[in-house]
This record gives structure tokens, C-alpha cells and sequence, in this order.
């Protein structure tokens, strides 16, 4: 028997998640490689599959947790024998498959990633889905002619999960970043992860009748989306790149497509879920590369099991600062 974060849903329809024991045999068939998790984290999407679901979840009793890294303790595919570390994101684990809040998890070996040389698996998870995204939009600004002395490069939610890690794997490349935040007192962490301008949520979350203002930015991040990334399309300098990560902000986009005829602005859509694996191998490897590891350190809140039901509440509420940490073994 093992510990895992099991979400029932009653007769009318409300969720309630607790930590129970299961057994090996209660673990979902399909799967091909049977992990023992060391660690998992808390992201958006983990929030939403804690509590109402969302519409990501479809059967209960469900076990969330989009992430998950560990030790191979069984498998039936030649890529991964017992005692190899592996990490897994995405592929829709933790919403329609059972995740990674529990101490075993099966799932299928092309979910799987070897763990980066230089990572271990409490970093890969401090890091997780939402450092995995913010390193794919970064090689995508990249692969879209993102440079160093162009000007700032802007990560908008830069204190939650995916702009925390951007803003340090920025920083650490030599770029310029201008972090956006609605909290005030998390000025001083997003400095100390590299930041060195500090821009207030109110000065972007409110639309302009004008679809063009002044060319500001070289490069964004964005995790808002919604009128924050209306007003960012219109703010951006000739020829330059916008990666799209997340709709904190909402999903609708109240903009017009002036920037696009007129400056050449590209909008480019990052999605972690589906990415092939070549890719993943290769943004893992530019993490374990690029992120210093001492500012990963000051991200981490470290949390267990039963920490999780409001953990997921408060991040749904943006109430999450940095990476948090899950020891799936802590008592």
C-alpha cells in the first residue's frame, strides 16, 4: 500500500481531495513503466484537477498532478530499465490518466524523458511544467531572431511559476527582462531572480483605443493573455515576437491585427502538452544548461501531500509565488 491525493466527486456534483493509501493493483491499466515518484509540483491546470476540475477531468476517483520525476521501478519497454530517473510532463497525465500525486505512478514510457544530466529529481520538478513551458518560449523567441541588445524582453505574471523560471533563464542569457506583477511586495524576488525593471500589472491590464503605441519591448512572455496581451501586441518593437503560455488574464484577445501588418509582431502559441520528444530532450537539456541553479533554489516552496487541497485553491486564486516542490514520501 502507498499514499496518493485521491479527488472524489459526490452525488451533486462537488469535489473533496484527501491523501489515502492505495494498492499497486488499483493503478490504472495501459501503462508500460510503473515509477516510484519521488516528486511532483503544483501548476494551474493541477489546481483546477484538485478542485472543480475544470473540464480536464472526466472520471473519479481521479489522482492529479500534471508532473512527476522519479526512479524506474518496472518496465516492459526496452528504453527504460529499473533504476533509471526520469521525469514526465504533459500528455494529459494528471487530468485524463491518474498523475503524479501519489508515491507510484504507470504510465506509458513515450510520456517519459531521461532525467537531464545536471538535474535531480527535486530540481526537475522545481522546474516542472511550467519551467518546461518558459524554456520552450524562450527557444522559440530565439528561433524568431530574439537578440541581446535589442531592448527588454517583457514576462508578464513574472512572480507565478512560468515567469519566475523565464525571467531567471533570461537573465542568466544576458537579456534584459521587465517583469510585470499585481503584487507589489514580490518586487524584490523577481529582482533577485534577474529582473531590472519592475512593471506594475495596472500600467498594461487596460485596453487603448489605439492599436499602436510606442515600440517598447524586443521580446514577451506572456502567461496573461487576454487584454494584458491585446496591449503587449501593440507595444512591441519591428519585427519582434510575443510567446503566448498561459490565460490567467482570460481567453478572449481584444486586439486588432495592426501590429502584425504594420510592425511585423509574430504571436507564437507555446504548448508543452504535446510536444514531440526530440524537443523535449532538447529544451530538458537547455534547462539543466541555462537555469542557475541557485535561483531555482529561491523559487522552491516545499510542500507534501496533504498540503495540496490548498496549495491547488491558492494558486487558482494567483495566490502562488515561485515553484512549489511536492515530496510525495514526506510524512
Amino acid at each position: 500500500m502507498f499514499n496518493a491525493l485521491i479527488v472524489e466527486k459526490d452525488e451533486d456534483g462537488k469535489t473533496s481531495a484527501s491523501v489515502q493509501q492505495i494498492g499497486i493493483d488499483q493503478l490504472p491499466d495501459g501503462g508500460d513503466v510503473t515509477v516510484a515518484v519521488e516528486y511532483s509540483t503544483v501548476n494551474y491546470k493541477d489546481g483546477l484537477c484538485i478542485g472543480p476540475g475544470g473540464g480536464l477531468v472526466r472520471n473519479y476517483p481521479h489522482i492529479p498532478g500534471i508532473d512527476l520525476a522519479g526512479t524506474v521501478e518496472a518496465s516492459d519497454d526496452d528504453r527504460y530499465k529499473p533504476g533509471d530517473k526520469v521525469v514526465l510532463t504533459g500528455w494529459r497525465v494528471g487530468e485524463a490518466h491518474w498523475g503524479g500525486y501519489s508515491q507510484k505512478a504507470r504510465v506509458k514510457a513515450d510520456w517519459l524523458v531521461p532525467l537531464p544530466a545536471g538535474l535531480n529529481t527535486r530540481q526537475a520538478m522545481a522546474v516542472g511544467t511550467a519551467g518546461f513551458t518558459a524554456m520552450l518560449a524562450v527557444m522559440a523567441l530565439e528561433d524568431h531572431g530574439l537578440e541581446k541588445d535589442h531592448g527588454p524582453v517583457l514576462v508578464t505574471g513574472a512572480a507565478g511559476g512560468v515567469g519566475s523560471v523565464a525571467t531567471a533563464i533570461l537573465a542568466n542569457l544576458g537579456y534584459e527582462v521587465a517583469g510585470v506583477t499585481g503584487r507589489p511586495e514580490t518586487a524584490e524576488y523577481l529582482k533577485s531572480l534577474g529582473a531590472t525593471q519592475i512593471v506594475a500589472r495596472e500600467e498594461l491590464n487596460e485596453t487603448v483605443k489605439r492599436p499602436l503605441e510606442g515600440e517598447t519591448w524586443a521580446g514577451c512572455i506572456d502567461a496573461v493573455g487576454g487584454a494584458m496581451l491585446a496591449r503587449v501586441l501593440g507595444q512591441m518593437k519591428y519585427g519582434t515576437s510575443v510567446a503566448a503560455v498561459g490565460l490567467a488574464g482570460g481567453t478572449g484577445l481584444p486586439a486588432t491585427v495592426i501590429p502584425f501588418l504594420l510592425r511585423g509582431v509574430n504571436l507564437l502559441g507555446i504548448d508543452s502538452v504535446m510536444q514531440p520528444y526530440d524537443n523535449r530532450v532538447r529544451a530538458w537539456q537547455r534547462i539543466a544548461k541555462d537555469l542557475p541553479m541557485e535561483k531555482l533554489e529561491q523559487m522552491i516552496q516545499p510542500a507534501k501531500l496533504s498540503d495540496l487541497p490548498k496549495l491547488g485553491a491558492d494558486i487558482l486564486k494567483g495566490q502562488v509565488k515561485g515553484r512549489v516542490v511536492v515530496d510525495v514520501n514526506a510524512d
